[in-house]
């Protein structure tokens, strides 16, 4: 009877989750505080105290994130990323660093003393990452966007800090149960072979499973389960000789993402939900680790408070104009990068490792870390577009290029063709003209037309009208130059 009643009730919260993305949209909020705030109420309807699987609940969370990972990395554009590696780079390893340790100076002042540098370094490693999904939930769901080139940085920074974060983590757990050289210095070359070699193992990873989907196998589904073990794979060789797992997973997803591969389109879409489904599950089971009583005692929420802001508005900070002083950037857009740091999913996951590790007062760090990400969920989370707009940084996002209803799966590794809706625009050359009198390259088919909801069959009497979307067939190149040409206003 338990089993059918802890079925149900998961059955509940995973509808509620996937069905909480219209909630966060309405009222400017990351689902991941709705996933924490239903796995807080589920514990008193599930008998199971949460704080009894901490480290099932820690291998859960690596899972996840590995999975996380890979679908970020999976759904990046390459080509925006080429612009801005370098500084990405810079703010996922450095940005991290000086994050953690002006953190971690500030948490020894708070406390005066009260816990062991090292323990308050840890604390500023577990929250020194910031959280993509967090962040471009509320960009995306709102149809805005950052101007310039600021969005695939903060991509690329969200999706390649966490690496980092978990080297810090668990180094700094590990000097602080004595299962280290006391000499944090010692350390400090480890940082680069374990997240170089990630790279290098998410390329090889990549490179292979490029080639493993374009064998033809005699049933659709296997390609899905080739996937699911290319993640698996991918993040336990490169734990296994040392390197960085996580990191391998995000860069093998980008290398998939610039390759050509049989059902490319199906697997993004798939991995897509796998990493939803990772998230409700990962946030619901971290609220079963979060007891509310403990969250408003006064030796939590006053330091949690004052270690919230002092991170908000020190910390990240000082990290991004520090890492980005030698940029082109300008002050503006400096304080907005600063400003789009959300904590989110894993620094709470990261805060299970001191939990499973032994070290102690690893209650406290939990409940500060977990603190903290939901006063910069609340806080950057509503603030974040008012701050774009008053900098001067925020743009509306144009539905062109939207996703067809119909789309061509690759098969293969033969099919360089994309299908793309496109709207015209009030001050397009195309309104009043028909199909006939359209002169698009040679190889470009518009296949149908989208008018008052409803789409209808192109042909070369169509007449085009304002605001209608048209499905247009073409090589990628060509798609990209029609764009440009056609529809960028």
């Amino acid at each position: 009877m338990f089993f059918d009643t802890a079925l149900t009730i998961v059955g509940v919260l995973l509808l509620v989750g996937a069905l909480s993305c219209k909630i966060s949209s309405r009222f400017n909020l990351p689902t991941l505080l709705l996933f924490l705030a239903a796995g807080a109420v589920a514990e008193y309807f599930i008998p199971v105290e949460g704080s009894g699987f901490v480290e099932q609940i820690n291998h859960f969370g690596i899972i996840s994130m590995a999975y996380i990972l890979y679908s970020g990395g999976l759904e990046t554009d390459v080509a925006a990323l080429r612009g801005v590696g370098v500084r990405g780079g810079i703010l996922a390893v450095f940005g991290v660093a000086l994050t953690a340790l002006v953190t971690g100076i500030g948490t020894y002042i708070v406390f005066a003393g009260k816990f062991p540098f090292l323990w308050c370094l840890l604390l500023g490693a577990l929250i020194s990452s910031t959280d993509a999904a967090a962040v471009f939930s509320i960009l995306r769901g709102r149809s805005v966007g950052l101007r310039g080139d600021l969005q695939p940085l903060l991509e690329l920074e969200s999706g390649s800090n966490d690496p980092m974060a978990a080297f810090l983590t668990v180094a700094l757990c590990s000097l602080c149960t004595g299962e280290a050289p006391g000499n944090l210095l010692f350390e400090i070359p480890m940082v680069f072979y374990r997240l170089g070699g990630g790279v290098l193992m998410g390329i090889l990873f990549g490179w292979g499973g490029k080639h493993l989907f374009r064998v033809r196998l005699d049933f659709e589904g296997l390609y899905f389960v080739l996937s699911v073990a290319l993640v698996l794979l991918c993040y336990g060789a490169a734990q296994l000789v040392q390197t960085n797992g996580f990191m391998a997973c995000y860069v093998c997803g980008v290398y998939m993402s610039g390759a050509v591969y049989n059902y490319k389109r199906g697997l993004v879409k798939f991995h897509n939900a796998v990493a939803w489904l990772m998230q409700v599950g990962l946030f619901i089971l971290l609220g079963f680790l979060a007891s509310p009583e403990h969250l408003v005692e006064r030796g939590v929420w006053v330091p949690g408070v004052v270690l919230a802001l002092l991170l908000m508005f020190v910390a990240r900070p000082v990290s991004i104009f520090i890492c980005l002083s030698a940029s082109r950037h300008n002050w503006r857009e400096k304080l907005l990068i600063s400003w789009v740091g959300i904590r989110g999913a894993a620094p709470i996951v990261l805060a299970t490792f001191p939990l499973a590790m032994g070290v102690e007062h690893a209650e406290m760090i939990f409940r500060l870390v977990f603190f903290m990400v939901i006063l910069s969920v609340l806080i950057q989370g509503w603030t974040l577009m008012p701050v774009a707009r008053l900098l001067k940084m925020a743009k509306n996002v144009s539905s062109r290029g939207a996703r067809a209803p119909l789309e061509l799966e690759i098969m293969d590794g033969h099919c360089d063709q994309e299908m793309k809706e496109f709207e015209v625009a009030s001050a397009s050359e195309l309104v009043g003209k028909t199909l006939a009198e359209i002169s698009f390259p040679p190889g470009v088919l518009v296949t149908m037309i989208r008018r008052d909801g409803k789409f209808t069959p192109a042909h070369g009497n169509s007449k085009i009208a304002a605001g209608d979307g048209l499905l247009i067939m073409a090589e990628t190149q060509l798609l990209t130059a029609v764009e440009k040409r056609f529809f960028n206003f």
